[in-house]
């Protein structure tokens, strides 16, 4: 009966070590994978399409159109006490306005790296925390005063009905 008690005991036990050590050798393997940065455990933010003008002398020169995504630390995003479209838009709209060097008319004046730089710095100082992993840009564009103009008048002098539309390609060509 003694042996019975004892082999009972020496079963239980090595089951509880067994279990034990998976646990253990489970979760310091866990720990040991590491997510690399732009192969998962970030979340995207995407800004939408941003429309800002440009003003030189008081005069607006055009428009400089973004659609920007931001990589954020999930943890540190559930943190945010504001709308994260809303904190990256006013940074957006503020480095832009705060650093009248930047020159759109001129593309050989645009550093795009250093854009992406600068706004991932300045979201993460005035977070306080490293929230922003990476800023790509999804779309970059700057349409000056006088192409808005240009494509405003091209749309109210074209044809406005689809047969008028069609008239050049129902004409045959002729000598062939």
């Amino acid at each position: 009966m003694i042996k019975f008690i004892v082999a009972a005991l020496w079963i239980c036990a090595a089951t509880v070590g067994a279990v034990f050590y998976s646990f253990q050798a489970t979760g310091a393997r866990n720990e040991e994978v590491a997510t690399k940065p732009l192969l998962g455990g970030l979340d995207y933010v995407n800004t939408g399409t941003l429309s800002i003008p440009l003003m030189r002398n008081s005069k607006i020169e055009g428009y400089f159109i973004a659609k920007l995504v931001y990589t954020v630390e999930p943890a540190q995003m559930a943190k945010l006490s504001v709308p994260a479209n809303a904190l990256f838009t006013d940074e957006i709209y503020s480095y832009l306005y705060s650093n009248p060097q930047i020159d759109f008319t001129r593309q050989d004046t645009i550093d795009v790296e250093a854009l992406r730089t600068k706004l991932r710095e300045a979201v993460n100082k005035r977070v306080g925390v490293d929230l922003v992993s990476e800023v790509l840009i999804d779309q970059l564009d700057f349409l000056s005063k006088d192409e808005i103009r240009d494509n405003a008048l091209r749309r109210r002098s074209g044809p406005s009905t689809a047969s008028e539309m069609t008239k050049a390609f129902a004409t045959p060509a002729s000598g062939h």
